[in-house]
């Protein structure tokens, strides 16, 4: 009877297995983004240096800045935040590497020495067993396999696979956010630098006010009033260049710790050398490539995918479990009888395990995979919206500030006219200091806000090139991926 329970065990599990299903799961819907393209189209068209082509995956270098490429490719090597993503990527190929290793044969080697004796009050003693102690050997192999015939297993690996693909895109999605930031944070320093220039002219443009308003006073041509509001007019661009300075050294210490180095440490190696100009050709990429170019896109479809096997794995726990085992080996009282014939020993046989009560734990598990399937559909959905609204939000700050540019250009070389008007009447007598005072705080604002919309101009590159997925390639990526599977 049991050896026929014993053959008739894998052809029930074959026939049960015929009979399990994985329900369909549907994929979460995204909303039309018909919108957002007739604008981008609309932009594209508008701005003749944004042109659809490949997004560079070194986009840093269009501003033909030396600094701030060896910055960029300083901060791929040693950013902490690089590293640890990273060293995810790593875990995740070691659960998978666990995972598919679950799906293979086990084989093992065992030996073992005991002297043992019973005791002479013991039941078997009393029923004629030998008491005098004796010796025991053994040697042997043993084998064991699980037949993964509803797919749990494969589920698991499915799994591990997919969130070891999320993990590399998050690398990439990581390596998106450093460059850009630290791009961001040299330009902004670039753009400070450029405020500290300009308020360092008109501190020279203001220390030859104090000293004309105060030969003035001497020599009783004007009035006090006319030396005080120089002073004060000195004073308050000294405080500006305070701060400036301070914004510097801000800027300097997050580069610092982008590239994972201690605060003032490129200090020297960050001397001023001006905005970059502002690239002739931007390639935008083509709309339609815009989920398979950014990498946290491809991060939650890896998650979502990651989700469904879950689930499978969930479902395939219901079922029964069929483990082959076998042994192999010797067993005798002398050592050297181990190699006789007599004292060979086998096991070959399937074990099955059916769980029937667990107390609510595979519905839970089952229920709480199917949860995590509906948040990783929100999340995937909530990425594509996003990833989205950056790149619109992007396309237009880079045309307005191309716009404002040009404008504040006109507005710059008004009021630098006006203050030499202002000027030549103040110092011939015909004006009054407070029109000088004006005209010199109109210049100082409009020089101000020339420089900060190139600075604008400039992180609106930035920005556009993150919400691009520019900084990585996908082809290198598939490339690497293919390498790793091998």
């Amino acid at each position: 009877m049991k050896h026929i329970l014993r053959q008739g065990a894998p052809i029930l599990s074959l026939l049960l297995a015929a009979c399990v299903t994985v329900p369909e799961i549907n994929e979460p819907l995204l909303a039309s983004g018909d919108a957002g393209l007739r604008s981008r189209a609309a932009i594209v068209a508008e701005e003749a240096t944004l042109i659809e082509a490949a997004v560079p995956s070194r986009w840093w270098e269009l501003f033909g800045d030396a600094t701030l490429t060896a910055l960029e490719a300083e901060a791929e090597k040693s950013n902490l935040d690089f590293l640890a993503a990273a060293a995810r990527v790593e875990e995740s190929r070691a659960q998978l590497g666990l995972s598919d290793a679950a799906r293979q044969p086990h084989l093992g080697a065992e030996a073992s020495y005991t002297r043992s004796a019973l005791s002479e009050n013991s039941p078997m003693a009393r029923l004629g067993a030998p008491v005098k102690a004796a010796d025991f050997w053994s040697l042997g192999l043993q084998a064991g396999w699980e037949l993964d015939l509803w797919g749990h297993l494969s589920h698991l690996a499915e799994s591990a696979k997919a969130r070891l693909q999320a993990s590399a895109y998050g690398l990439e999605a990581v390596r998106i956010s450093v460059a850009s930031d630290v791009a961001r944070a040299y330009l902004m320093l670039r753009g400070v630098e450029a405020q500290q220039d300009i308020a360092g002219q008109n501190r020279r443009i203001a220390e030859d006010l104090v000293r004309l308003a105060e030969s003035r006073e001497r020599n009783g041509v004007a009035t006090r009033f006319d030396a005080a509001a120089a002073r004060a007019d000195l004073a308050g661009i000294e405080a500006r260049l305070s701060a400036l300075h301070h914004q510097r050294d801000v800027l300097m210490n997050a580069l610092a710790l982008l590239l994972g180095k201690p605060p003032r440490e490129l200090d020297e190696r960050l001397a001023a050398t001006g905005l970059p100009p502002m690239p002739r050709r931007l390639p935008v990429g083509i709309p339609s490539e815009l989920a398979r170019q950014r990498p946290d896109i491809l991060r939650e479809e890896a998650r979502l995918r990651a989700a469904v096997a879950d689930i499978g794995a969930a479902q395939a726990d219901f079922y029964p479990r069929i483990r082959l085992t076998g042994g192999l080996g010797v067993q005798a009282f002398e050592f050297s009888d181990l190699g006789t014939w007599n004292s060979r020993r086998y096991s070959l046989g399937p074990t099955l395990y059916l769980p029937i009560f667990e107390g609510g734990r595979l519905k839970s598990h089952l229920a709480l995979s199917e949860a995590r399937h509906r948040l990783a559909g929100i999340t995937y959905q909530q990425t594509v919206l996003h990833a989205w609204h950056e790149v619109d939000d992007a396309l237009r700050a880079y045309a307005t500030e191309l716009k404002r540019h040009g404008l504040l250009q006109l507005a710059l070389t008004q009021n630098r006219t006006a203050l030499s008007v202002a000027q030549r009447a103040y110092q011939e007598g015909s004006g009054d200091f407070t029109s000088v005072l004006m005209a010199q705080r109109s210049l100082l604002f409009s020089q101000s806000e020339l420089a900060g919309c190139a600075t604008a101009s400039a992180l609106s590159v930035v920005a556009l090139y993150r919400s691009l997925g520019g900084g990585w390639s996908p082809e290198l990526h598939t490339e690497s991926s293919s390498g790793d599977e091998s």
